[in-house]
């Protein structure tokens, strides 16, 4: 695998397309770019055909979508697009996510709903951009989120609409503006199947600059039984200007403003700067880590239902399994229906709402009953 190694853009100010409401149909693309691996895995995705979804039976205020944006890299191997969300946000501060968020209304389909919250959080023009395309791929089965929401992944590809076109990652996805994200990065697709990093370049290190592993995991007992959970570090992409774009604080964006050109660039920006290192660094199977400063990470870490749904996608377009132990099943579909049975899942909710682990026993017990 010759995938090159990934890349990110930090917050800052580009120069954006003018969204429209056009609707994106299945449109046929050329493959010159792609690998032969890549060339297929877009050709299991597109005939995918998922299971009957309990998304549309969630109340408005339990449905949400995210999108997994694949594209081609310059090897015409696929790659996904992530962020790092605010550390100002109330849900998963400072943590790696698919670009997505809640639906706006009961008539806004979840491929909908993906690309206006990916519009909203990354600048993702809702209408083809200029010598590209975007197109509507399929959906996976819905994912219960711990903030009781039922999640659908929605997988859509962008790339050039001339094969003799600059690559995306070098001319689309440096356009995109992280507006409600702290940045905006790139990972290899296939990797996340992978137990090691084997997708070029120098792989994860530490914040020592030693040798980190790519992957870690270990079983837990969330939904309805043992739940693997899956921890990737994703490696800082190196500083450049082709692959880090950064935005001057706000105490300096005067004196940024008149400063040459050829002056040095500013560091990268996040939301809440902190004067002193961070006490520790995202490890091992920690849930929740503490928001760290985006200067300080030595890699992006991936985890949870992130982690998750980008596993299963990836199972599903290499009709590959992973290397490492994982839940077989995709999605969350019979439970979200058995927790709506149940009346888990209401119209109205309350303000920091989480999942627990009695509320999933009695959802397991449940569902133990209507087996006998």
């Amino acid at each position: 695998m010759t995938s090159t190694p990934p890349t990110l853009i930090s917050r800052n100010h580009y120069a954006r397309f003018r969204p429209s409401s056009r609707q994106h149909g299945t449109t046929t693309q050329s493959t010159d770019m792609l690998s032969q691996s890549s060339a297929q895995a877009l050709a299991r995705l597109r005939a995918y055909k998922p299971p009957p979804t309990q998304w549309y039976n969630c109340p408005l205020t339990r449905r949400a979508a995210v999108l997994i944006l694949l594209f081609p890299d310059r090897d015409g191997e696929l790659k996904v697009v992530l962020t790092i969300r605010a550390s100002t946000l109330r849900s998963y501060a400072g943590q790696a996510a698919l670009p997505g968020g809640k639906a706006d209304s009961l008539t806004e389909t979840p491929f909908e709903t993906a690309r206006r919250e990916a519009s909203e959080e990354i600048g993702l023009p809702l209408r083809d951009p200029p010598g590209f395309t975007i197109e509507h791929i399929c959906e996976m089965p819905a994912n219960l989120a711990k903030t009781n929401l039922g999640v659908r992944p929605c997988i859509a590809f962008l790339s050039p609409t001339s094969s003799t076109l600059a690559s995306v990652e070098e001319k689309m996805i440096p356009r995109l503006d992280p507006k409600e994200v702290a940045a905006v990065f790139t990972a290899p697709f296939k990797q996340f199947l992978k137990k090691d990093w084997v997708s070029g370049g120098e792989g994860p290190k530490n914040a020592k600059g030693e040798k980190h592993s790519w992957y870690r995991g270990s079983w837990t007992d969330w939904h309805e039984g043992r739940w693997r959970m899956h921890n990737f570090y994703i490696p800082r992409p190196p500083t450049s200007s082709s692959q880090l774009q950064t935005k001057p604080s706000s105490t300096s964006s005067t004196s940024s403003s008149t400063s040459s050109s050829s002056g040095p660039k500013p560091k990268i920006s996040h939301p809440s700067p902190s004067p002193t290192p961070p006490s520790r660094y995202p490890e091992g199977d920690d849930p929740a880590p503490e928001p760290t400063p985006l200067d300080d990470l030595p890699t992006f870490r991936v985890f949870g239902m992130t982690a998750r749904i980008l596993v299963d996608a990836a199972r599903e377009a290499y009709g590959e399994e992973p290397e490492f132990e994982h839940n077989s099943h995709f999605g969350d579909e019979e439970m979200i229906a058995r927790m709506l049975r149940m009346g888990l899942m209401p119209e109205k909710k309350r303000k920091g709402e989480e999942l627990t682990k009695e509320i999933m026993q009695s959802v397991k017990k449940e569902g133990e009953k209507s087996r006998m």
